[in-house]
């Protein structure tokens, strides 16, 4: 049987990506849940019929769930690619949101920093769904 091309790289693309996002939620849930409150747009609250705190939680959980999901689920590797891709879509009004007003968050405290962090947003999203696809 013929070894596919690019296999170890989509294979360590997607562990980095897990890390990435484990790490990412653990800290929404911990040291930077209250910093993070900052780049939940008002609008969202009346739309998820929530407060912020727990837009926040949610999306540090779900990216702790889609983390441990793609290294402990290989079998659903492109339905978790293509979630992770959907959330990675869906936060990015936050990320708008927080580059506008111009207030800091954890990691984010200048506004070449949240200009930044808008555009790597694409790159996100492309390898979220690169990595999961063979």
């Amino acid at each position: 049987m013929p070894r596919r091309r690019g296999r170890p790289i989509r294979s360590l693309a997607r562990g980095v990506l897990a890390l990435l996002l484990v790490a990412a939620g653990v800290s929404h849930l911990t040291w930077g849940r209250r910093g993070y409150r900052i780049v939940v747009p008002d609008w969202a609250t009346g739309v998820l019929r929530t407060d912020k705190d727990a837009i926040v939680v949610a999306s540090g959980a779900v990216e702790v769930v889609l983390g441990v999901g793609l290294v402990a689920f290989p079998r659903e590797r492109r339905r978790i690619g293509a979630a992770i891709t959907a959330f990675f879509i869906a936060v990015f009004p936050g990320n708008v949101h927080q580059w506008r007003t111009g207030r800091s968050a954890p990691g984010l405290s200048t506004d070449r920093a949240r200009l930044v962090r808008l555009f790597l947003q694409a790159p996100l999203v492309a390898w979220a769904w690169w990595s999961t696809r063979e």
